[in-house]
């Protein structure tokens, strides 16, 4: 009988003598991940491995990090954040509050798909202002091969700002003060400028998208790691809700025209003794 073989560039796995379904020892990317990772790499680290195939240098660390960081809680605001806490309030499990916000913070419109877009953009129109400039300004227009619609408004701009906003502006500023790529210092000194020729201001999937860019992922990379970045506070905003109950959710109170007035007022029960 022939062995199965799973192919994998990423993990390689030796079996326990005694137990061929539990592994003795797994490397990822060529680094024992038990007994050498676990010992000296952080999170960040280890994650930038698990996508690049390689150790990230201090410098792209600190950017992963930064970034993580800055994508951790996009906040109740967020509409992915809001379908979790939904989610939570209204009882469901874990696992489907965070497929809630993983499908809502999918799309074109502050989510996955929007940052993979100006991940594109990024890489086809590199520092060339005029391009940028001409590209910006066009309508977006349907792909026929794509199940994807095509966007509402640039990648990587606000559709409702007026202006950009202060976390986006901050989180700009540290990670282009990092020094890790091209990418983030030309988006910082040339906002403005974009700005103008979108109509709209920077919004923060413009930033990881450049932020991205810079320590080398693919827009499909890019893509996946912006849904699993942003899971934290999903995650916490959920746990919360539930514990709060429907009573005190935040969102959509209803407000009856034809109210019937206190809970079981004017009802009628029947007895059937």
């Amino acid at each position: 009988m022939s062995e199965e073989i799973i192919h994998t560039r990423i993990w390689q796995e030796e079996p326990e003598p005694d137990n061929a379904f539990a592994a003795a020892s797994c490397h990822c990317h060529g680094y024992d991940v038990y007994g050498d990772l676990l010992v000296h790499a952080s999170w960040i680290e280890y994650l930038f491995l698990l996508f690049r195939g390689e150790s990230p240098s201090p410098a792209q660390a600190r950017l992963l990090e930064g970034l993580a960081l800055a994508l951790a809680n996009p906040g109740p605001r967020d509409a992915a954040v809001h379908a979790a806490m939904c989610g939570g309030v209204g009882g469901s499990t874990s696992a489907s509050c965070l497929m809630a916000a993983l499908a809502v913070g999918a799309g074109a419109s502050g989510g996955a798909r929007e940052v993979r877009l100006a991940m594109e953009n990024g890489l086809a129109r590199g520092t060339d202002m005029t391009l940028w400039q001409t590209s910006l300004a066009a309508k977006p227009v349907d792909d026929p091969a794509d199940v994807w619609p095509a966007p509402g408004h640039p990648p990587g701009f606000d559709p409702h700002g007026v202006h950009c906003t202060k976390p986006v502006l901050q989180t700009l500023a540290y990670l282009a003060g990092l020094d890790c790529g091209l990418s983030l210092p030309w988006l910082q000194a040339h906002r403005p400028l974009l700005e103008s020729a979108a109509g709209l201001p920077l919004a923060m999937p413009g930033v990881a998208a450049a932020a991205l860019l810079d320590l080398g992922f693919t827009p499909a990379q890019g893509e996946m790691l912006h849904l699993l970045l942003r899971l934290p506070g999903a995650a916490v905003h959920a746990l919360e809700q539930k514990d709060y109950g429907h009573k005190n959710f935040p969102f959509f109170r209803a407000e009856l025209e034809n109210d019937p007035g206190p809970a079981g007022a004017g009802l009628k029960t029947e007895d059937k003794s």
